[in-house]
């Protein structure tokens, strides 16, 4: 058999012939801190610039687990919010038919319904604030998985009320300063344009997401999309995470949250989520995550993948959207299934 680094260059180079994406970069990183790089093909086409370590990509619904839910967590280790808190108790203003069930945990696991965000992209800011905060539900929080924008939306919000500043700059503070994730932030200023890969419709620098880039557009960061990174920063981050939440001399996370990311959350409803990041997904994790295997896609065509018992996780960047979406997302899962068994067998 090849290399494991021939298999994962043959595999990436393969993506760009068959237009799964202009190009991209895949990092592996370990426990033991050892990383490497993969970047391959070109921002645009042929005659652009080529991928290089510290290039720029939308993570997309990423941006749900790092860094919306891993701020959640982290105010849980401190005691400054708990799973069992109402929303209500933190955004006065949620008031629907469940407003008195719904908590945190079910913003966590994805256990509220609701109606998808990009159908309120034509609305402003406060308009789609107002009608998350007042929609009522059809189905009782807790009953199934109805994954959606609005959790992360309504996360990002009581953290900021919580630490008193925006998510972006709660980020910055807790977790991407102090980690060296120097390429990592909502709304990138205009002398990063050139390193920023495009998305559809050419955007660069904005935010894909039609409901985020609203907010956006006002000068406001959200908890559901619009974080830009590069693969060393999320190896960073990905790194303290198999360090059981502690790197370089300081507690990010405790070991029991980092447990209960990996650990499912609803198996009685014959369903599977660990507390803010996905479990045992085949679509993006190929044949042989362990048990203890978490992750989260982006649209965008990102991915991560953490498997805590190997001591092991990858970090896939694209811009699968450029020039135009996909149909569907078959060849982005493909790609992201070939590179996890080559990864984690």
């Amino acid at each position: 058999m090849k290399p494991r680094e021939e298999r994962i260059v043959e595999r990436c180079i393969r993506a760009v012939e068959e237009r799964v994406c202009p190009g991209g970069i895949v990092g592996t990183v370990r426990a033991s801190g050892e990383k490497k790089t993969y970047p391959f093909g070109h921002l645009t086409d042929i005659d652009s610039a080529f991928v290089m370590d510290d290039t720029m990509y939308d993570v997309a619904s990423i941006t749900k687990s790092i860094p919306t839910a891993s701020l959640t967590l982290a105010l849980i280790d401190k005691g400054a919010l708990s799973l069992d808190d109402l929303v209500a108790k933190h955004l006065h203003e949620f008031r629907n038919n469940y407003s008195d069930r719904v908590t945190i945990w079910h913003l966590l696991t994805y256990t509220i319904d609701s109606a998808p965000l990009s159908t309120l992209a034509d609305k402003t800011s406060d308009e789609i604030l107002a009608f998350v905060m007042a929609r009522d539900m059809e189905h009782e929080p807790g009953t199934a998985f109805r994954y959606s924008n609005t959790p992360a939306l309504l996360l990002g919000l009581i953290i900021e009320r919580v630490l008193g500043v925006g998510i972006a700059q709660a980020a910055q503070d807790v977790f991407f300063r102090p980690l060296g994730m120097k390429s990592t932030g909502f709304m990138p200023q205009k002398n990063l344009q050139s390193r920023i890969a495009p998305s559809e419709g050419g955007l660069r620098g904005v935010v894909h997401d039609e409901s985020a880039r609203v907010f956006a557009s006002e000068g406001r960061a959200v908890g559901h999309a619009g974080l830009f990174s590069t693969a060393p920063d999320m190896m960073n981050f990905l790194e303290m995470l198999l360090r059981g939440g502690e790197m370089r001399g300081r507690r990010y996370l405790s070991q029991k949250i980092i447990r209960d990311m990996a650990t499912n959350q609803i198996s009685e409803l014959g369903d599977s989520t660990g507390l803010g990041w996905e479990l045992n997904q085949a679509r993006f994790m190929g044949k042989h995550p362990s048990e203890r295997t978490f992750g989260k896609t982006g649209f965008a065509g990102t991915s991560i993948v953490c498997d805590i018992e190997r001591g092991s996780a990858f970090v896939i960047l694209t811009n699968r959207t450029y020039p135009k979406r996909p149909p569907d997302d078959t060849a982005i899962n493909a790609f992201r299934n070939d590179i996890a068994d080559i990864l984690l067998a």
